[in-house]
């Protein structure tokens, strides 16, 4: 199923909604557009953003108007709070598209909202989706217009903003980070959306399994639920009572239930199941895994984050390039997105697979923050210290250090540890894959270093 950004809600020419109200909603629209909230009191989730003294709270009960930069993944209310936040502070509010507006469209709304300033006072909100799209020339189109409060800016974007957003817009807006609906949020906006008058009105009955499904497809995401939703409640009513049941929602999203609860022992059991297959080196069990998890709706991000780890944890500097190898899929992950970064997932899966395995990073920091919480810390040598700022050498820092690219080797004698860690080892490479070279090498280093041929 497609999990488009809101973006695709707003065709070019703008759409335009004016304070205290709210564009009519046709009958025949997406379920999804129908049950947005009409209210703050209708939002689920983001808590943290509008709970007593929160910041868009304060900002919706008259706090001073900034420009915002919503941050978050697909169907958590971007679109939807900035229209609230618009009728609340008594606003028009315009929405481009980042896929179909350029310089000209902007441009053209700001022109707009001056003039609409100038002569009868109105204010005007510009909500822009997905701005991480706009090229640095179209974000720079935006600083006038948002420095001198020509337009209250609230922009969306599914991406880190720190990254994509330009930094003197960063600076002039207020960064709020979404959060993923928990599967509560999200069953509780199915259940409205089946009860309420603007959704499905009663006309459908949901089971419990069939609501269990959908919540699980939804991973956090609310268009994502009631667009499933939707399709299943047509097929209902067409083919039978208006019972949506377990095999309606798979026939309709074309996706299997599988037994796997996101928040309890499935979750646990499986992730587990999945690093210890990779750690055993059973590239089919893992890949076994891996496609339930991904079936089940499990966040892919997730599944990255402990590919990420167990690169370090289980392979380390036996095969190096498997964390080259995993962190490409965590970003690849960020970028493309279901469905097709199961893909990439499973490149990385392959690869830490069958990849020889090693502990001995795990092991090696393991002991030395063991060391250093027990109190094995101690003054960082002399020689060694900074030596750049005035007074430095008056104390002895960086006097007697000698620079290892003035020898053939690259390798001399120096004391680098504390006194109190002189000889002490943590990292002991093994016999498997490029840690064999390793297994040679680092006691002929740790010999030159401490001066013990």
């Amino acid at each position: 199923m497609d999990e488009g950004p809101d973006l695709q809600l707003f065709d070019s020419p703008p759409e335009e909604r004016h304070p205290g109200g709210s564009a009519r909603v046709a009958a025949n629209a997406p379920l999804a557009v129908r049950m947005r909230p009409a209210s703050l009191e209708e939002v689920v989730g983001q808590d943290h953003l509008l709970g007593p003294g929160a910041p868009l709270r304060r900002l919706v009960e008259g706090a001073a108007p900034a420009s915002l930069l919503l941050y978050g993944p697909p169907g958590t209310g971007k679109t939807t709070l900035a229209m609230l936040v618009s009728s609340a502070i008594g606003r028009r509010f315009v929405a481009l598209s980042a896929l179909s507006a350029g310089v000209k469209e902007v441009r053209g709304v700001i022109e707009e909202a001056r003039r609409r300033l100038t002569h009868s006072g109105e204010s005007t909100v510009l909500f822009i989706d997905e701005v991480h799209r706009f090229s640095r020339t179209q974000q720079d189109a935006l600083l006038g217009a948002v420095e001198d409060r020509i337009v209250l800016l609230v922009a969306a974007t599914t991406e880190n903003p720190f990254f994509s957003v330009v930094s003197p817009l960063l600076s002039r807006s207020l960064v709020l980070q979404l959060r993923s609906l928990t599967d509560d949020d999200v069953r509780a906006l199915v259940r409205r959306a089946v009860a309420d008058e603007r959704g499905l009105g009663g006309g459908v009955t949901l089971d419990q399994d069939a609501e269990d499904h959908i919540v699980r497809l939804a991973g956090g995401d609310a268009r994502r639920a009631l667009t499933a939703l939707e399709a299943a409640a047509d097929s209902a009513l067409a083919t039978n009572d208006g019972t949506v049941d377990l095999s309606t929602v798979e026939s309709t999203v074309d996706k299997a239930a599988v037994r796997y609860d996101r928040q309890g022992d499935q979750h646990y059991d499986v992730i587990s199941a999945f690093i210890k297959s990779i750690r055993g080196s059973d590239v089919d069990a893992a890949l076994h895994y891996l496609a339930r998890m991904i079936e089940a709706g499990e966040d892919p991000r997730f599944i990255a984050r402990r590919l990420v780890i167990h690169a370090s944890e289980d392979v380390g500097m036996a095969d190096p390039t498997a964390l080259l190898t995993a962190t490409a899929a965590a970003q690849a992950v960020q970028l493309i997105g279901l469905p097709e970064c199961a893909l990439n997932l499973a490149h990385a899966t392959v690869h830490l697979a069958t990849a020889p395995k090693s502990n001995a990073v795990t092991t090696a920091i393991s002991q030395a923050m063991t060391d250093v919480r027990q109190g094995a810390i101690g003054a960082v040598p002399a020689h060694l210290r900074d030596g750049h700022y005035t007074g430095a050498k008056k104390l002895g820092n960086a006097t007697g250090y000698r620079y290892p690219h003035n020898v053939p080797e690259g390798v001399l004698e120096q004391q680098y540890p504390p006194d109190e860690l002189v000889g002490r080892d943590y990292y002991e490479p093994t016999q498997r894959g490029a840690e064999r070279t390793l297994a040679e090498r680092v006691p002929k280093l740790r010999r030159a270093i401490r001066g013990s041929r």
